[in-house]
């Protein structure tokens, strides 16, 4: 079959989410020192990604190599459960970083540790679900008519994963809402214990905001479009919308490496570590809370 672009430049983001996130799971597993919960979580979002870009590899390979309808429909159910755990990941990391302002005193402890664990089970359990329904018969290989407009899923799957991505988004927004408002208090707090907000107070507080409005605005950016179309879409539109619309949901998996692992200073010195291990560095490690965002 001819080669569609658009198949191409979702294999050759796969490619680039794959290599990105890759990078940061060995920089995780390399360095000891990087095994507290924020990391761990970090460590999730990256192994979710990274096979969301292997995912988006071997559909292409099949797509064009082996045209199978089992294979296709692992192919679905393996970019399902890895997209729906990277959507799980971002949103315990941003449980983790509310937590971690709003229980700061107790953050650091067996408690929260146990927490983070029982959030990525429950996250990567109910991921995998997601993915082995289309495989276990919720599919419309047999019934065309009850296509959506990601084939083979159905109508009614794609209804569900929009509904949880809706719920998902939410609470993150509330989450960072709150956050914001933790932020905001905690410069008042100081303002007061010192009788005025330095420059510095004020400065260092609208990057938090603002660096949480990012997040926030860029995770929306990406999957929303396509969350809306998998409702309010019909299969017999042209398959453009769909891939115009899934495409930018991809680079989300592209864009998280930065956000939440290449712009961390202990990410950065275990890199420069990993490639060169002969570098010593004059800077003292400095253990980070996730609420330095």
């Amino acid at each position: 079959a001819a080669l569609n672009p658009w198949d191409v430049m979702l294999c050759v983001s796969g490619t680039a989410i794959a290599c990105e996130n890759a990078l940061v799971v060995a920089i995780i597993c390399y360095s000891p020192a990087l095994r507290t919960p924020m990391f761990v979580l970090v460590g999730s979002l990256a192994t979710a990604d990274l096979l969301a870009g292997l995912g988006l590899i071997l559909n292409f390979v099949f797509q064009y190599v082996i045209r199978s309808e089992t294979v296709s429909l692992l192919t679905v159910g393996f970019l399902v459960a890895s997209f729906a755990a990277s959507v799980s990941s971002l949103l315990a990391i941003t449980v983790d970083r509310y937590l971690s302002l709003y229980n700061a005193l107790t953050y650091y402890s067996e408690r929260t540790v146990l927490c983070i664990h029982t959030m990525l089970a429950g996250a990567w359990g109910v991921s995998l679900c997601l993915g082995l329904l289309p495989v276990l018969g919720w599919n419309c290989l047999r019934d065309r008519a009850a296509c959506s407009v990601v084939r083979p899923l159905t109508k009614s799957n794609v209804t569900l994963l929009s509904t949880s991505f809706f719920l998902i988004f939410l609470i993150m927004l509330h989450l960072y809402i709150e956050i914001c408002k933790i932020i905001c208090r905690h410069a008042h707090q100081i303002a007061l214990q010192q009788h005025f907000l330095t420059a510095s107070h004020y400065v260092a507080t609208k990057k938090g905001v603002s660096t949480l409005a990012i997040i926030l605005g860029t995770f929306g950016a990406s999957w929303l479009p396509f969350a809306i179309y998998c409702v309010v879409g019909d299969p017999e539109y042209p398959s453009v919308y769909t891939y115009a619309t899934l495409l930018p949901a991809t680079y989300n998996s592209m864009i998280n490496p930065i956000i939440y692992a290449y712009r961390n200073q202990e990410i950065q010195r275990s890199m420069w570590m990993l490639f060169c291990g002969c570098f010593q560095f004059k800077v003292s490690f400095r253990s980070r809370s996730p609420s330095d965002v």
